[in-house]
């Protein structure tokens, strides 16, 4: 009878083999993989005794790994060294931007997760990974949705002990699905994770509580500040006198083709980008956010054959100007230029995240 027998004080992880198995490997393909890394002198059946080791050893450790805090004070079950904690802790909880897309704006339900074939067979990730990444995304809405209201960021990173970077896209996704954003729009598909990741980013840091307040709680919108957005309509009165200034700023950097269509065409993006101000006090209206960026700006831009340079020469001189008007009519000039100046901050971060191909 043949016995293998392992004896170790600390548990090694190997960081390709511990990724062969966060990937879905089997440890058949496992085992092809790591021979193809590793001398191959090296008998098959000692790579996959190896392999089949690691796989049994991240099993048991994934028991510990729902509550990341439980793998972190576990001493007696698991000998691991700090800098091994966090490397299974951070890799676990990885992230695929592939399978994070498809997953936005869905309601992830159990009854969804059933359907994660779909996804696995659209990005080509393995079905195990995309389960991990959902379970994962899931896990961190339920701690988050049972807190107090506070910070998302400090609270994922607080209870799952993940880095910065990791965190704010959990935050991300987290924030987009409470929101419940339109994502799915065929219109929206071109759109990446990365690209919604920076738009929340910036909808997070302007447009919710954490801008100008001391609670941090970045998933709950400013309502009050929403609701303000409606004093916006006054510009529209000021149509005439805003083009004037902004044609004159960009008059010297269009080529003659772009100012004329800009001229021609103003009133449309002027009028669009004040409507979308004023309307997303309202739910429907708010959720839909994204999709009214499309189809009242970008998609008409793509028409008129706008280039990324273009959108990055008007979106500032639109904002500047409109900032330096004298007169606002009956209202207060520090308040519209505080609104616009917060509402516009957002729209160029957007727009130009999601002007491309």
């Amino acid at each position: 009878m043949d016995v293998d027998v392992f004896l170790t004080n600390y548990i090694y992880v190997d960081p390709e083999i511990f990724g062969f198995w966060l990937d879905g490997l089997t440890t058949s393909e496992a085992v092809i993989q790591q021979r193809k890394k590793i001398s191959p002198n090296i008998p098959l059946d000692l790579i996959a005794s190896d392999v089949l080791d690691h796989y049994r050893t991240y099993a048991h450790l994934e028991r510990y790994l729902d509550s990341p805090q439980k793998l972190e004070n576990s001493t007696l079950n698991f000998q691991l060294e700090k800098s091994s904690k966090m490397l299974i802790i951070e890799r676990y909880y990885s992230l695929d931007d592939v399978v994070c897309r498809e997953l936005l704006g869905k309601k992830l339900s159990s009854k969804y997760r059933k359907d994660l074939d779909e996804i696995s067979e659209k990005t080509s990730i393995k079905l195990k990974s995309c389960r991990r990444q959902f379970d994962n995304i899931k896990r961190i809405q339920k701690v988050i949705d049972d807190q107090p209201a506070g910070s998302l960021l400090k609270i994922i990173q607080r209870e799952f002990l993940l880095s910065e970077d990791l965190a704010k896209k959990y935050c991300a996704i987290v924030f987009i699905a409470n929101q419940r954003f339109e994502l799915s729009k065929k219109k929206l598909q071109y759109l990446s994770f990365n690209d919604f990741f920076e738009c929340s980013q910036s909808i997070m840091g302007y447009w919710t509580y954490v801008y100008q307040h001391s609670q941090e709680i970045e998933e709950e919108f400013d309502k009050e500040f929403l609701l303000d957005l409606r004093e916006l309509r006054c510009l529209f009165d000021k149509e005439r006198e805003i083009k004037h200034l902004v044609l004159i700023r960009l008059k010297d950097t269009l080529l003659e083709r772009s100012y004329v269509e800009l001229e021609t065409n103003f009133r449309h993006y002027y009028r669009s980008i004040i409507t979308i101000a004023i309307s997303i006090h309202r739910s429907r209206e708010l959720r839909n956010f994204f999709l009214d960026l499309t189809e009242k700006l970008i998609e008409p831009w793509k028409i008129s054959g706008w280039t990324v340079d273009q959108v990055k020469q008007f979106l500032p001189a639109l904002t500047k100007c409109v900032l330096d008007l004298n007169s606002y009519g009956n209202l207060s000039g520090v308040e519209i230029r505080c609104l616009w100046d917060r509402y516009m901050n957002v729209l160029n971060v957007c727009l130009l995240r999601m002007y491309h191909n």
